[in-house]
């Protein structure tokens, strides 16, 4: 059997095309890993760097607002603590090039202002409540980033915190009871 050049031109172009088709496939699936990837790393950053934010600024709103000393002293604590790592998530972000979000996103800057109209005992309870709420979620958080993140800078510095976290939330619950009790 002999083929016509139209025959043989058709078929070379529908391998083409499958062929193309295939690794459209492939590429549209490594896209997909990488933009899941990046994903994970991007929410992370975003989000990490919001709640750090936030728990410095609470901290201070707790020093100045709160009634009971172990407000006053876990306020004093998550300043000092998440400044420290909102400086090492910094640096980490800049080796890589990304950039961090320059305030609060709008839950947590809700969150802030919410417990700004509040003082006295009502803001201890409201205080050490949100703390125990913030902190859950941010373990989550670095948790996540510790076993899904791509970047290895990212994932170094959510492992290296998680502990730091875990202990915040320890201490937040602690001084959920003591509030509660009073």
């Amino acid at each position: 059997m002999r083929m016509t050049s139209k025959a043989a031109c058709g078929m070379a172009c529908g391998g083409i095309l499958l062929l193309c088709g295939a690794l459209g496939v492939t590429l549209f699936a490594a896209r997909a890993q990488t933009s899941q990837e990046q994903s994970v790393d991007g929410g992370f950053v975003a989000d990490a760097s919001s709640a750090g934010m936030t728990e410095v600024k609470l901290g201070q709103l707790a020093e100045q607002k709160g009634w009971n000393s172990a407000v006053k002293d876990f306020g004093k604590k998550m300043e000092a603590d998440h400044s420290k790592a909102g400086d090492e998530l910094k640096d980490a972000a800049d080796r890589n090039n990304i950039t961090l979000p320059n305030d609060m996103n709008y839950a947590n800057r809700a969150e802030f202002d919410k417990l700004s109209a509040l003082s006295g005992k009502e803001f201890d309870k409201a205080y050490a409540t949100q703390m125990v709420q913030d902190h859950e979620s941010a373990v989550a958080l670095f948790k996540k980033e510790s076993s899904q993140g791509s970047n290895k800078d990212l994932k170094e510095f959510a492992t290296k915190t998680l502990p730091t976290l875990e202990g915040h939330l320890q201490m937040a619950r602690q001084m959920e009871q003591t509030v509660e009790n009073e």
